[in-house]
């Protein structure tokens, strides 16, 4: 009698097309990075994202949500419409921290603050991830798979990236950082857009009057 493992079992409940005793083939995690370099590679895009931080220690979990803007090489720019407004803006050698409640502004080093991974920066260069991080293939199913990230430099505040990518498209729906403490972020994209934003939107002109602070 032909003996059937659960998993196998699982994937005939999800697709038709599966034959008994055999499982849809997956992606290796070298495909799966292909497929994404395809999809954003030298590309300008935009999303709504939700943002959930949570902090291991003190069992505490913060959500913001905003838009985002991303341009290849390096330039991102983040605007947080809840829990309270502030903008993240970089043109790849500078950023900005802009909180318009409080008229205040901290500049610094895009290199500084963006470490390989924070913040998804690796979005606005997506030939970061090759260059940066150890890639294998995670969990996969019809419709969507994941792909592990592991820096190749060992830091604190960054030991690990999951993507989630859906299927056929190669858009990343949703990047979960965690660093070596247990924190995590997650981030969820919708309404992905692939058009070129006005570029002036990655520079900052400081308003007048503004509180300006140097970041160390």
């Amino acid at each position: 009698m032909l003996s059937v493992k659960p998993i196998c079992l699982m994937a005939l409940f999800i697709t038709l097309t599966a034959l008994p005793g055999t499982c849809p083939a997956q992606d290796s995690g070298a495909v799966l990075l292909n497929g994404i370099e395809a999809r954003y590679a030298g590309k300008t895009f935009s999303a709504t994202f939700n943002q959930t931080a949570r902090l291991a220690a003190l069992e505490i979990t913060e959500k913001a949500q905003g838009k985002v803007w991303f341009s290849h090489p390096g330039k991102m720019r983040w605007q947080y419409l809840t829990p309270d407004r502030h903008e993240i803006i970089t043109n790849g050698k500078q950023v900005w921290l802009f909180r318009p409640d409080e008229n205040q502004v901290m500049i610094g080093s895009a290199a500084a603050f963006f470490k390989p991974g924070a913040g998804g920066a690796f979005l606005s260069d997506i030939t970061r991830i090759r260059k940066d991080f150890s890639i294998e293939a995670g969990q996969q199913d019809e419709g969507f798979a994941e792909l592990v990230l592991t820096p190749k430099k060992q830091m604190p505040e960054l030991s690990g990236v999951t993507l989630t990518i859906a299927l056929p498209s190669h858009d990343i729906q949703m990047v979960v950082t965690e660093n070596i403490y247990g924190d995590t972020t997650r981030f969820i994209f919708t309404d992905i857009l692939f058009a070129p934003p006005d570029p002036a939107m990655f520079d900052f002109i400081i308003p007048d009057g503004t509180s300006v602070i140097e970041m160390q």
